[in-house]
């Protein structure tokens, strides 16, 4: 699936392995318990095997980056292309229908040695780079070093507990680990995309660049214009495309990413036939913007998607490394400020559903009263933990869908009082909140493009209506990414969702230590020696029961600190697509699916042609 293959990805669609009681080499790794597929497994159940190759699928992908500089998604530096994972394979490959499986790849088996403590792969004989090259442990091996090493801060968290990779011989590597949190580190490693040592013989790892990359994967570039499109050509000598994990998928000849500033752009260069697929965002557009003749007559299809993965987390995210976040009355004010019930009747056609969790959507969202177990795992931290943390999860606020909740207002205004911030009237025409210092509480919302200008604007209004100096500064995208992974920021706008077994990438978002990692996605600047606790908990579980309960906690602490103002989610995909394509019967149950499952059908593209 197009998702487990994402580079950052790997990781959480990976994680949550448990070894099986003897050592063994087998096809594949699951959570938890059996894998679904057997060792002859055919194809997966969620695609066409007999899907046919060619055409082209031009479309706008799922990230909100609107830019790209380079070729290199293995570093921190630069905006890096969409849909570069195309150009890779992993040692083993996560199934669209299964929680956290993963099935011979680059690797034709896996054996995990019996005291958890490492992994060994066997590599296909006849797995190749593009370049004609086979991959080899060595491969294998530079790729963990240099990931590591040089790669992006994250790979550094996820990898930290792997002490090193060693190639037994040419086509075995073993994977040696460290501590006790070891469970997740088998399917970590073995979702690394794998790089070939003799490209970065001559090309600098911590660069960017545009020259095309050297992988094993399904794809390679084949044309490309900086910040407007990529484009991505199926490889006729693709070593691994009958492979059981590969029949029925990337059916596409050629895959091309474009680009534009904003929704409006893309949804009106989709109405004009310039591509051919977009996942639909905006509520407003999918209720009004679809009346045309196109669709009336059936030529652009509106379909909606089942989506049964965890929603996550959207919203306004509040830098707590700056004084004036840092304490949770002046954070709790802000939320009580933003009046969710207004906008999704006024814009959004009353279609969202109030995010509440960081784990939306999944049975890992922490629900009622804590339960027995999750209050045996709590009682240690009681004096570092807030009560409420006890009762029934924390919940945004309800507005009366007023625009401007009077009831919520003054109660925003009293907390800001008692964190020493007090009203003060003297000037004329403007009603400010001051410190002790004289100080005014100045609020500063970084933004790229229109979409969510008239999300936050009314949300300045109200904080300006309790004293609160609030701003929208809209920057270009390249800026935006820079400052967003140097923390440069007083209030951002993100979305990011965890695995249906979150693992070690829990580090990346939440751990004390990546909040002065830059480009890290811990963008709230966390820092609760508790939570660091709870996710040695979640990734150290040793059952699904274990790993719900620890989850559950986490998310009432998390809730309980009030480190953003949480949005919206609807759980299913909103995609319009013009009428030329097929797709299998069965939706994978964890993926979209589109890239990797659907095909082009001729026949309907030249009826497409022809009305």
């Amino acid at each position: 699936m197009y998702a487990a293959r994402m580079l950052m990805a790997a990781a959480v669609a990976l994680a949550g392995w448990i070894a099986p009681a003897a050592a063994e080499p087998r096809h594949g790794l699951s959570i938890f318990g059996d894998l679904k597929y057997a060792p002859d497994f055919k194809h997966f159940d969620y695609v066409n095997p007999a899907a046919p190759k060619g055409g082209r699928l031009s479309l706008v992908g799922p990230s909100a980056i609107r830019t790209f500089d380079s070729f290199n998604a293995f570093i921190l530096k630069g905006d890096a292309a969409q849909g570069l994972s195309l150009l890779y394979d992993t040692l083993m490959e996560g199934a669209g229908d299964e929680i956290g499986s993963a099935y011979g790849l680059l690797a034709e088996s896996a054996d995990v040695a019996a005291d958890k403590m490492s992994v060994t792969f066997r590599l296909r004989a006849e797995a190749k780079f593009s370049s004609g090259a086979p991959v080899t442990a060595d491969d294998v091996v530079f790729t963990f070093d240099i990931l590591k090493s040089k790669g992006h801060p994250s790979y550094r968290i996820m990898l930290r507990d792997v002490v090193k990779a060693e190639a037994l011989d040419p086509r075995t590597v073993r994977f040696t680990f460290q501590g006790e949190l070891v469970r997740d580190l088998p399917l970590t490693v073995a979702g690394l995309a794998i790089l070939p040592r003799a490209y970065y013989d001559t090309q600098p790892f911590e660069e960017t660049t545009f020259k095309i990359p050297v992988g094993s994967g399904p794809y390679t570039i084949s044309e490309y214009r900086n910040n407007a499109h990529v484009t991505y050509k199926l490889r006729p000598d693709y070593w691994a495309k009958d492979l059981p994990v590969n029949r029925g998928r990337y059916n596409f000849d050629e895959v091309r990413f474009q680009y534009y500033r904003d929704r409006t752009a893309e949804l009106e260069s989709l109405k004009a036939g310039e591509i051919d697929l977009r996942e639909e965002f905006t509520a407003k557009d999918w209720v009004t913007a679809y009346d045309i003749p196109a669709v009336k007559d059936g030529r652009l299809i509106r379909l909606t998607l089942p989506d049964a993965t965890p929603s996550g987390a959207q919203g306004f995210f509040m830098n707590t490394r700056r004084p004036k976040f840092q304490d949770v009355r002046v954070r709790k004010a802000l939320e009580l400020a933003f009046d969710f019930e207004w906008s999704n009747r006024n814009f959004f056609y009353d279609l969202y559903t109030r995010t509440e969790s960081y784990f939306e959507n999944s049975d890992l969202k922490a629900v009622g009263k804590p339960s027995e177990a999750e209050l045996a795992l709590m009682e240690p931290f009681r004096a570092k933990l807030p009560a409420e943390v006890f009762g029934e999860p924390v919940k945004a606020s309800v507005s009366d869908a007023s625009g401007a909740d009077r009831k919520l207002l003054r109660e925003a205004q009293r907390l800001l009082h008692t964190a020493g911030w007090k009203l003060d009237s003297s000037q004329r025409g403007e009603a400010v909140v001051r410190n002790d210092k004289g100080e005014t509480l100045d609020i500063e919302f970084l933004n790229t493009g229109p979409t969510f200008e008239r999300i936050i604007q009314p949300y300045i209004k109200n904080l300006n209506l309790i004293g609160v100096r609030a701003t929208l500064r809209t920057v270009d995208p390249a800026q935006y990414q820079r400052r967003v992974k140097s923390f440069d920021f007083d209030v951002v706008t993100s979305r990011f969702s965890m695995g249906l077994t979150p693992g070690i990438e829990l580090r990346n978002y939440f751990a004390s230590d990546t909040a002065s990692s830059e480009g890290s996605s811990n963008l709230a600047g966390i820092r609760d020696p508790v939570l660091d606790e709870l996710m040695d908990r979640v990734i150290a579980a040793k059952s699904r029961d274990e790993v719900v309960t620890a989850t559950r906690v986490m998310d009432r602490v998390l809730r309980a600190g009030h480190y953003w103002v949480p949005h919206w989610y609807k759980a299913s995909h909103n995609i319009a697509h013009w009428d030329k394509f097929g797709r299998p019967e069965t939706k994978p149950k964890y993926a979209r699916g589109v890239i990797d499952t659907w095909w082009y059908d001729p026949a309907r593209a030249a009826r497409l042609e022809a009305r």
